[in-house]
C-alpha cells in the first residue's frame, strides 16, 4: 500500500478478530492495513456495532465509533463505513485515499467472485505475478457460480496464461490461452496463444500448430509483420544513435 504513517500510539488490551480470517487486530494501524489490504473481499460482516464497541472501549476513539453507529443506523453502505475509518485515522495521504475510494466505487456492485476477479488483475497489472496466479487458481478451484457466464471462466484463463507469459513458461500460458479461446472464442486470443506455442515449439511443431485453424495462418503473418516492423524501428532508432555518435566524435576531432 502506499505512505503508511503512524500517527496513533493506543494499543488495544483486548484485540478484536477479523472472524472472516481469524485475524486479531489490535491497533487502528492494523485495522486499516487489514481494509487496504483486502478491498476486493471486504462484505457487510465488517460493519457490526462490535467493531463501533471496540473503537471505543479499547482505542478510545470515541468519535470515530459514533460516526460509524450513524452509518449503521441510517444503513449506509459498507464502502462509506470503511472510508470513514480510513479518513478519520488520517494515515493515508490524499492520492492513497482517492484511490481506495475509486477501488470501492468500482467494486460496490460487483458480485463476491468478480471482485475476486478485479484483485487478481490488479495483482498480475501492478507485477505480483505469483498472487495473481493464486487469486485465479482460487477462483477455478472452487465450485462454479451460475451467477455469472461461462466467458467469465475464459478471461479467468486469459489471466493465467498473460500471468504464465510473463514468468516465461510458455506451455502453461498456451495452455491456458488455449482453454480462453475454446470458451470466448475472441480471436484476440489466438495471438498471444500462437506466440506463447511459438516461445516453447520446436518449429517442426509450431508448423503443424499452424495447419489445426484456418485463422492462425492469418494470425500468425499478423505476428510476424509486427516483428519486422519492431525490428525496423529499433534499426531505425539505433542508426540515430549511431549517427549523433558520430556527429559528437567529427566536432570533437575538429576542435
Amino acid at each position: 500500500m502506499g505512505s503508511l504513517v503512524l500517527c496513533h500510539d493506543r494499543h488495544a488490551v483486548h484485540p478484536y478478530e477479523i472472524s472472516r480470517i481469524h485475524c486479531k487486530i489490535f491497533t487502528i494501524e492494523e485495522l486499516c492495513y487489514y481494509l487496504c489490504n483486502n478491498l476486493y473481499l471486504i462484505d457487510y460482516t465488517i460493519m457490526n456495532e462490535q467493531l463501533c464497541n471496540w473503537l471505543d472501549e479499547e482505542l478510545g476513539m470515541n468519535d470515530l465509533a459514533e460516526q460509524l453507529r450513524d452509518v449503521i443506523r441510517m444503513r449506509g453502505s459498507v464502502e462509506k463505513f470503511v472510508l470513514t475509518i480510513l479518513k478519520d485515522s488520517k494515515i493515508y495521504r490524499e492520492p492513497e485515499m482517492i484511490r481506495i475510494q475509486n477501488v470501492l466505487e468500482r467494486l460496490k456492485n460487483q458480485k463476491d467472485i468478480e471482485r475476486q476477479k478485479y484483485k487478481g488483475d490488479n495483482l498480475l497489472e501492478s507485477g505480483e505475478i505469483e498472487e495473481a496466479i493464486l487469486v485465479y487458481q482460487a477462483i477455478l478451484n472452487e465450485e462454479k457460480d451460475e451467477s455469472v457466464d461461462e466467458k467469465f471462466y475464459g478471461r479467468i484463463y486469459a489471466g493465467l496464461g498473460a500471468a504464465y507469459g510473463k514468468l516465461f513458461l510458455y506451455q502453461e500460458s498456451a495452455r491456458m490461452y488455449d482453454r480462453a479461446y475454446q470458451i470466448c472464442e475472441d480471436k484476440k486470443l489466438l495471438k498471444p496463444y500462437l506466440y506463447a506455442s511459438y516461445r516453447y515449439m520446436s518449429m517442426e511443431e509450431y508448423h503443424i500448430l499452424l495447419t489445426k485453424h484456418e485463422d492462425y495462418v492469418e494470425v500468425n503473418a499478423q505476428m510476424r509483420q509486427e516483428m519486422d516492423d519492431i525490428r525496423a524501428n529499433l534499426q531505425l532508432d539505433l542508426s540515430e544513435v549511431l549517427l549523433e555518435k558520430w556527429k559528437r566524435q567529427y566536432r570533437r576531432s575538429h576542435v
